[in-house]
């Protein structure tokens, strides 16, 4: 076969592809693989049919803009067609920088002509809707379908709280608005927590959605408008399609900025975060102003759009293809991509909680090489259907860890196996137990276990617990490994010959690693209780521990009943931390701890005077100018406030110093009362 031969035959496989994939994402909604995937293969196409043009056909996915029309619906022919924008795949600033070169090469600018201005706004993923109004009354709304004719979906669109169902008297006589509409990240959760009981239960027909786009469009292209009720969805206006012309009573606009400025003002919401932007710099600066904030949005976002501003030189430009010369879609690096499963492990935690994580072909994926993605638990793995030899769809935002997203069933192999938890642990072969009630499998094998000793001794000696600086986790792994540490009193056993025996340990690092030891010896009552890693005891918790009973041995003394004496404690906590001193290796190990002379400071009961915090929840962010994060955090907690780590509708105070980020814009958008360094000190001396 000659090469003109392989081509074509590469560029009618990638048609088929193409096809079948839009035909589940536009008209099944049940995308089966992620957009970044599409994407590449929809390029490669594009590059062989700029190559060949001899082999372009009218049918090609290159000359479509969506995809096709559900029988369940009507028709609507747009009366301005919806076409798409081009997208900048390259994830650096130099993206930006290519669009506004070749939109000065349009317009002839040299570099001395000023810049050109733009309109930069946020590319949701969601799925694209035109409304139209008649007189100012929303009439039909219908998806974008291939461009040219969509599906009517009005009822359903009418249930959706953000799209003014009546406009005010000067609207043009004729005007369609244009945008998306999606699902906030919260609300996608929710809805896939209720399918997952509606599951659990029995029900039939139904299933968890894959992501926010994907449960948005199949709210919208409900055939039953009663069940699209019952997701929750919102809307973001971008443009618009059919208007009135000028003479005859519509619209004088002059730059895009402010068409969406007018759609504001006559109650459709548009994004905060669209912006005017003058050259290239500018448009840099936005692309990684919402990168940088991109996982703290409400909703899913894959990249921003940039837009000449100016509408007279967008008439100018034109189109090319199917695209508009003037607007480009920036991508950021793909969240989700494909790999296959190569292995499942499970992993034993320092509680002895098992996790199975799949082992991954290696893939790039939000700006990292991923290997392994966790899959929380036994059920969870059974729900997604994880198997060996699976191709999956990956997901990693931000620093969140990597997980599993959905497995491609059409890929799978017949004799894939279905994953089961081990009933021994994979470390130590100790029992896997299971607590009623609970999703995790954990190794009995306690101190036993050479994972959970490993965990155990690093929690042990973290900054908040003991603060044994030096001791690593490389370190730690070591002397577990070589049995130098059997259980937590070792490490106050350790010599200078045994520690500078292991590999890279100087004898003047093995000394300052003693030395740290023997000044850790002298702690405090809630680090050594919170040190000893006992499971749903916190700092917090173990600080308010501290503080009720005063004595560790009034606190291993005490039964469930005393133990819910503390302040915010139930039952779950309570329980925890009687069954774990109730252990006699466990009450040994802490008289061996003593033995070894670590101790603490020890008071009578504290009284249960009030405290003037208590009840309140308090957000800390920035730098104070004299008090520290934690000191700050002490305070706080000592009057009897809860410290949060986010902004929200019940916080009560924000304390806020020096480059204090989000969380202060956050403040400010509900209301919240925000305090500097003096505030607090008031506050904490009952001077609100």
């Amino acid at each position: 076969m000659g090469v003109t031969g392989k081509v074509q035959e590469r560029v009618d496989a990638l048609r088929e592809l193409l096809h079948q994939h839009a035909h589940r994402y536009y008209v099944l909604d049940e995308p089966s693989i992620p957009d970044a995937e599409y994407d590449k293969l929809f390029r490669e196409l594009q590059q062989l049919e700029e190559q060949h043009p001899e082999l372009l056909t009218p049918d090609s996915p290159t000359r479509r803009v969506g995809g096709g029309v559900l029988d369940g619906f009507a028709k609507v022919r747009h009366k301005v067609p919806m076409l798409s924008i081009r997208t900048e795949t390259d994830t650096e600033p130099t993206g930006a920088q290519n669009f506004d070169a070749r939109v000065r090469k349009e317009l002839g600018l040299a570099e001395s002509d000023p810049p050109v201005e733009y309109v930069a706004e946020l590319k949701f993923d969601g799925l694209a809707i035109n409304l139209r109004y008649e007189n100012g009354v929303l009439v039909q709304a219908a998806t974008r379908g291939d461009g040219e004719i969509g599906e009517e979906v009005t009822q359903n669109i009418r249930a959706i709280g953000q799209i003014p169902l009546k406009l005010p008297a000067d609207v043009p006589p004729v005007l369609e608005v244009r945008g998306e509409v999606y699902m906030r990240r919260d609300q996608f959760e929710a809805l896939n927590e209720r399918q997952r009981e509606k599951i659990a239960k029995g029900a039939k027909g139904e299933k968890t959605f894959v992501n926010p786009r994907n449960a948005a469009a199949g709210a919208v292209r409900q055939l039953d408008p009663a069940i699209a009720r019952q997701r929750p969805l919102s809307f973001f206006a971008y443009g618009w399609g059919e208007v009135t012309p000028l003479e005859q009573g519509g619209p004088a606009f002059t730059t895009h900025y402010e068409t969406l400025l007018t759609l504001k003002s006559w109650g459709f919401p548009v994004s905060a975060r669209t912006q005017t932007a003058y050259g290239a710099p500018d448009l840099i600066a936005f692309y990684a102003g919402v990168g940088a904030a991109r996982d703290q949005l409400p909703f899913d976002i894959d990249g921003v759009v940039y837009k000449v501003n100016s509408l007279p030189l967008q008439k100018q430009m034109g189109f090319v293809s199917r695209e508009p010369r003037w607007a480009v879609a920036h991508k950021y690096p793909a969240q989700e991509q494909l790999t296959t499963v190569e292995a499942i492990d499970v992993q034993v935690g320092r509680t002895g909680k098992l996790t199975p994580v799949a082992k991954l072909a290696p893939v790039f994926v939000g700006g990292v090489t991923v290997t392994n993605a966790t899959l929380h638990n036994e059920d969870e793995a059974r729900r997604k259907d994880v198997r060996v030899g699976d191709t999956v769809i990956v997901r990693r935002a931000g620093d969140v860890i990597p997980e599993v997203v959905a497995v491609v069933p059409d890929k799978r192999a017949r004799d894939a196996a279905q994953f089961t938890m081990p009933r021994k642990c994979p470390v130590c072969g100790s029992d896997a137990v299971r607590e009623e009630g609970e999703a995790d499998y954990r190794c009995a094998g306690g101190l036993f276990c050479a994972a959970q000793r490993t965990g155990a001794i690093l929690h042990f000696a973290q900054r908040r617990a003991m603060d044994i600086e030096g001791l690593g986790d490389k370190l730690v792994e070591q002397m577990v490994e070589g049995n130098v540490i059997k259980v937590l009193p070792d490490l106050y056993r350790l010599g200078l010959v045994a520690l500078s025996s292991l590999d890279r340990m100087a004898e003047k690092s093995a000394q300052n690693v003693l030395a740290a030891l023997e000044k850790s010896k002298a702690t405090t009552l809630a680090r050594f209780l919170y040190g000893l890693g006992i499971r749903h005891v916190g700092e917090a918790t173990a600080k308010e521990f501290a503080r009720h009973f005063g004595k560790l041995d009034a606190i291993m003394d005490a039964g469930v009943e005393q133990l819910l004496e503390v302040p915010d404690v139930g039952p779950i906590v309570a329980e925890s931390i009687h069954t774990f001193f109730q252990q006699a290796h466990n009450r040994e190990v802490v008289e061996q701890l003593r033995a070894c002379g670590v101790t603490w400071e020890e008071s009578e009961p504290a009284a249960q005077a009030p405290k003037p915090l208590a009840g309140k929840t308090i957000v800390l962010t920035g730098t104070l100018p004299t008090l520290s994060r934690d000191e700050a955090k002490d305070l706080l907690e000592a009057a009897g406030a809860k410290v949060a780590g986010s902004v929200s509708k019940k916080t009560d105070y924000v304390v806020a110093g020096a480059e204090a980020g989000s969380k202060l814009e956050k403040a400010r958008e509900l209301g919240v009362t925000v305090l500097d360094e003096e505030g607090l000190k008031e506050l904490l001396h009952g001077h609100p």
